[in-house]
């Protein structure tokens, strides 16, 4: 039996005992979570330093009565950003003796109240091993030592032996991962911002996170398994936001073999329609807008092709309505929708052969073998989608609540909306997880059909109108770029987003996943709340929570925030509403609001974790019974 080798006699099992039922008795840890970073870095970074504005408020607890506010705001931006405020402390020779004793002092005083909730086995295994000893000692002060005599000892040795500035750093790095127990990313990481290979690398540092994936997710793995159509359209959007860093410096795709096609076939095309959205500025390769311009066409043309072939080798997926750009009439240059012709506003079209519309020229499909090579041995890429893969998935259920990107399809009388996947309906739950199935599939499985067919799905994912993580009816695409009625950019919402307002349908998805309706939340993302329009994110009577609230600048002026931060520790649910975040800019605390009081303090058995330690308490005890009678002997 492989417990009783790990305990070997009733003392150690019964010691195990004591130790996880007093570990069940602590506070829940702090949870967090994000949703639609959309490769906004900065302002997602500086969110995770200050967990969100709750580092401050610990700050103000700690010292409130003693430090005045504009010297507690300076403590916060040192915890946020040491190496960088050490260096202009530095500079501005403002770093003495006496501010690293007191900075030490006031570091040790917030960090005991961060840690406040942990054992000090846990607190101990987020120190770094060479200051371990230190910091536990610091703080684990027993009530029969002077404390400020012992600390005073420690901090002029620390001072004494030139590693202050050093052992300030860590404490702040300490502050910030006790801030945050768990963090929980609502999907879509990626597309319109510059940088989400960053946001990546520092999810991948983090203690404990789980992803959701959101449909731009779904786009980048499906490229990474070798769609072509998403390959196409992640760059696409990279090209439409002018966006080369995350590309070219993050994970080493070369867009070269583009430009070089796009100049020569759209060098006489000023390609209006297609001048990027610049949101920020390419750093490490800055290039020619009128060239952007040729890229973005050329690789839009190119998806819409693709995309139309996908369309056709999957009838069952009845989108046959969505392959416009095959109702083209290139000589024309009109196009026929709902029984009304429309002037397209570009109709220059040099690669397309009008009598098979959807495929590629010779030139088109050399470039995008190049293309897809790019991706297939970008080793950075692959890193961060099995990154994304590992702690990933379609939904998860966490403590209690539902948490998923964008929808569970519903019909429009409400009920649960199928879907056909080789042959065999699914929906609700079923459907999930045989979408998080298709998923692997699609990057895990070798050449074959079923990896074909995989591969296939995730562009289905991405934006087809029964995709739980779309949600709508149509992607606009074709529309958006080329007729100038709006009408048609319209892109309806599945009946979820409707009848999820109500706390009833809440409450019958939450059972559908087996969670209690009664205590249970759902946890969406996706869709941006307009807040200056009167939208709220709390839906269905607290029962639903929509966190998508503009982190990334592409949705700012619709929201009138710039993102949400949904905070779940033990006393209560929180929502931080975050102002634009300006890079240099000290402050950028975000408003807070309660949104939900618990009934009482939830401790760490009243979670999924505390179920998990009563399991091996149980366990545990069984085997102390096999010990007693005989039927295992002691060692």
């Amino acid at each position: 039996m492989l417990l009783a080798k790990e305990f070997p006699n009733i003392d150690s099992a019964a010691s195990e005992i004591v130790n996880l039922s007093a570990i069940r008795s602590l506070p829940k840890g702090t949870e967090y979570f994000f949703s639609d970073m959309h490769g906004e870095y900065e302002a997602f970074l500086h969110m995770l330093r200050s967990a969100s504005g709750m580092i401050k408020t610990k700050i103000d607890i700690a010292l409130g009565k003693t430090v005045s506010s504009t010297e507690r705001e300076n403590l916060a931006n040192l915890i946020y950003y040491p190496d960088k405020e050490i260096k202009r402390l530095r500079k501005e020779e403002m770093i003495t003796d006496e501010w690293r004793r007191l900075t030490l002092y006031r570091l040790i005083l917030v960090c005991e109240t961060v840690s406040a909730k942990y054992t000090r086995s846990r607190v101990r295994k987020r120190i770094p091993e060479s200051v371990a000893y230190i910091v536990d000692e610091l703080l684990n002060v027993t009530e029969d030592v002077n404390k400020d005599y012992y600390y005073e000892e420690i901090i002029n040795t620390i001072i004494e032996t030139d590693i202050a500035e050093h052992f300030i750093t860590l404490l702040c790095e300490l502050i910030q991962s006790l801030a945050i127990d768990r963090l929980h990313i609502i999907g879509d990481i990626f597309d319109r911002g510059p940088r989400a290979d960053i946001i990546v690398d520092e999810l991948k540092s983090m203690h404990d996170v789980d992803i959701q994936w959101g449909n731009h997710d779904i786009s980048w793995m499906g490229a990474a398994s070798g769609n072509w159509a998403l390959i196409a359209n992640v760059i696409r959007i990279s090209m439409r936001y002018n966006n080369f860093d995350v590309l070219e410096d993050g994970y080493g795709l070369n867009l070269r073999a583009l430009a070089v096609f796009a100049g020569e076939t759209y060098q006489n095309d000023e390609c209006e329609l297609f001048m990027p959205h610049t949101l920020d500025d390419n750093v490490y390769d800055p290039v020619d807008t009128k060239l952007v311009a040729k890229m973005h066409k050329a690789i839009t043309i190119i998806q819409l092709k693709l995309e139309g072939q996908l369309i056709a080798r999957h009838p069952e997926w009845e989108m046959k309505g969505r392959d416009v750009f095959s109702k083209v009439n290139f000589d024309e240059g009109l196009i026929g929708i709902g029984g009304t012709t429309y002037k397209l506003k570009d109709c220059r079209f040099p690669t397309v052969d009008k009598n098979s519309p959807l495929t590629l020229t010779e030139e088109e499909h050399e470039l995008m073998t190049v293309l897809a090579n790019s991706f297939m041995h970008s080793e950075k890429l692959h890193e961060h989608m099995r990154f994304l893969y590992a702690k990933g998935s379609m939904y998860k259920t966490a403590n209690g609540n539902l948490l998923f990107h964008g929808c569970i399809p519903l019909d429009k009388k409400g009920e649960l909306q199928s879907v056909i996947i080789q042959d065999r309906e699914y929906s609700g739950k079923e459907l999930l997880d045989k979408l998080d199935n298709i998923a692997n599939q699609a990057y895990f499985l070798n050449d074959g059909r079923e990896k074909e067919y995989a591969s296939d799905f995730m562009w289905y994912l991405w934006c087809g109108p029964k995709s739980p993580l779309y949600g709508k009816d149509k992607m606009a695409f074709f529309e958006r770029y080329y007729l100038d009625d709006k009408s048609l950019h319209t892109e309806n919402y599945n009946a979820y987003y409707r009848f999820s307002e109500k706390a009833e349908v809440c409450e019958r998805i939450l059972e559908l996943f087996g969670l209690d309706s009664e205590k249970g939340h759902i946890i969406n993302g996706h869709v941006p709340v307009k807040i200056k329009n009167g939208e709220s994110p709390v839906k269905a009577n607290g029962k639903l929570f929509v966190i998508d609230g503009g982190i990334s600048k592409a949705y700012q002026k619709a929201t009138g925030i710039a993102g949400y931060t949904l905070i779940y520790d033990s006393h209560s649910l929180i929502l931080a509403e975050h102002k634009p975040f300006i890079a240099g800019e000290s402050e950028h605390t975000p408003n807070i609001h309660l949104v939900e009081r618990l009934k009482h303090r939830e401790n760490i058995s009243d979670t999924d974790k505390g179920s998990e330690l009563q399991e091996q308490i149980d366990d545990l005890k069984e085997l102390m019974k096999a010990y007693r009678s005989g039927l295992i002997k002691e060692r």
